[in-house]
């Protein structure tokens, strides 16, 4: 299988004493990605994070987008392209 491939069955973290990308466990990969989101969050605060939802998604999901960017992020940073 070519290596381009990878990312379809298993997740890439970039190695940082290499700078390279490698396979990676799934629980590795969302630990790194919370990490991320947290350093982010902590050094520009919580208005660094936006949402942007879909108007073709239900309302359920809708809802759910700003609840999570209100609720979870602390953020007010959502939108749609409802209005298109």
């Amino acid at each position: 299988m070519p290596k381009d491939y990878i990312r379809l069955t298993q997740p890439l973290v970039r190695d940082t004493s290499r700078g390279e990308l490698r396979p990676s466990s799934w629980d590795e990969a969302l630990d790194r990605t919370v990490a991320g989101l947290r350093a982010a969050g902590a050094a520009h605060g919580p208005q660094t994070y936006g949402i942007f939802s879909c108007s073709k998604s239900t309302n359920e999901v809708n809802f759910t987008a700003q609840k999570f960017s209100r609720v979870v992020l602390g953020s007010n940073n959502i939108d749609s392209c409802n209005r298109t």
